[in-house]
């Protein structure tokens, strides 16, 4: 299994990456699941404009849906209620990942959160759009873009270093919110929310933010 840290000033091919990327449990169900759903998709036929449209619309929130849960559900904090603590496994699991942003296991999703949320965007399109075809050209959409989100994330965190404009201006972005300050750069694929909420200041605009690693909450010996 591939690793995403550097050996002295080694660093990772693209296609070494994937390979690396492909070891992993999350990928390797997204992967398969979203090739099937495409493929019933296409045998399903009878295709129109919100056969666009739907991916259109997904791609279109992408960012906010980005921006929305890594704000308010990644780096949710610890609480108590009626008693009892509330810390739900995908943010005690970014807290770990901000620990140590190079291990590969903690760059994805966590895996029962992985299958839960396959689960329920597969019902829920099914039950909310008008017929079948429509909710596979959702659940097929949905899936690759979670599929995209993951690859770009762990890309990011491996030690394949960037080549275009487009990818080195999301690389470095995503570097700044764990080596720089936490409270901005909230985006991973793409980064139009925090633009258009004013979470992409420039480097020098923002202190060095001394919670970073920790997201400002002290784990439990």
């Amino acid at each position: 299994m591939a690793t995403t840290t550097t050996k002295g000033n080694r660093t990772l091919g693209l296609g070494a990456a994937a390979r690396g990327f492909l070891g992993y449990p999350s990928p390797r169900l997204l992967l398969p699941v979203t090739l099937v759903a495409w493929s019933t998709r296409l045998w399903a036929m009878r295709w129109g404009w919100w056969d666009v449209a739907i991916p259109a619309i997904i791609l279109g929130l992408e960012p906010f849906t980005e921006w929305a849960v890594h704000v308010f559900v990644l780096h949710f904090r610890p609480r108590e209620l009626l008693g009892r603590r509330i810390d739900p496994l995908v943010a005690r699991k970014h807290r770990e990942h901000h620990r140590d942003p190079r291990k590969p296991e903690l760059i994805f999703v966590p895996f029962p959160v992985l299958i839960t949320s396959l689960a329920v965007g597969a019902v829920g399109f099914w039950s909310l759009l008008p017929n079948g075809r429509l909710a596979l050209t959702a659940i097929a959409s949905s899936y690759s873009m979670l599929l995209a989100y993951e690859w770009t994330h762990f890309l990011i965190h491996s030690a394949y270093l960037p080549k275009s404009r487009p990818y080195r201006y999301i690389w470095r972005a995503h570097r700044l919110h764990h080596y720089r300050n936490e409270h901005y750069w909230f985006g991973v694929t793409v980064h139009a929310a925090d633009h258009l909420l004013r979470t992409f200041p420039q480097k020098e605009a923002v202190p060095l933010s001394p919670t970073a690693r920790t997201l400002g909450v002290e784990e439990a010996a």
